[in-house]
């Protein structure tokens, strides 16, 4: 029970164990998870990891078998770069479906996406060398109306990723002087 409603009963997938089979299926049952927790308003603030970098997951499913952590060590030997980007490409599209996902849902006269605003990122921009500069980031939704697409944005150097962390809690109304080392808040629009 939730709040004193009656919780749905969903029937678990069955074949989805705690290896690695399944993992795009659970990634997928993640994401529509966090889209109905976003359209039932159960909740307004969602993190999820999309892969322990330490974990060495393997993507079998996409014909890399090897780990993705050692992947990233990649020594800029051509077969490794080519397994990393495919499981890149993997990710990115499950996040897009995740996107379209929440601009498919409607509420209050548009949709869930337009009242959203979700990023996806990481900590650092090549295994090789441990950059922690230069990060990938990638935000979507309009947060509604505290946040425009842009398209590409191109930082200055040494941009602390807090900069974008401040910006979206204050898109959220939490007001505050500053979020980690931050040193100002992104302008979102």
């Amino acid at each position: 029970r939730i709040d004193g409603e009656s919780a749905t009963k969903v029937a678990v997938p069955k074949g989805l164990v705690a290896s690695q089979q399944g993992y795009a299926e659970k990634l997928a049952l993640m994401y529509e998870l966090i889209a109905l927790a976003f359209a039932t308003d159960r909740t307004r603030v969602v993190t999820l990891m999309l892969g322990n970098a330490g974990s060495n997951r393997s993507y079998k499913f996409l014909d890399v078998p090897d780990g993705h952590h050692d992947l990233s060590h990649h020594g800029k030997k051509p077969e490794k770069l080519a397994a990393v980007a495919k499981i890149n490409r993997f990710q990115i599209e499950q996040f897009a479906k995740f996107v379209e996902r929440l601009r498919s849902e409607k509420v209050d006269g548009g949709d869930l996406l337009s009242q959203s605003l979700v990023m996806l990122g990481s900590g650092i921009s090549d295994g090789d060398r441990h950059n922690h500069d230069d990060l990938p980031v990638l935000v979507v939704g309009d947060g509604g109306g505290a946040a425009k697409g842009r398209g590409h944005v191109k930082l200055a150097p040494k941009t602390p990723m807090a900069n974008l962390y401040l910006a979206m809690q204050r898109a959220m109304g939490v007001e505050g002087g500053a979020f980690a080392d931050s040193t100002e808040a992104l302008d979102l629009k």
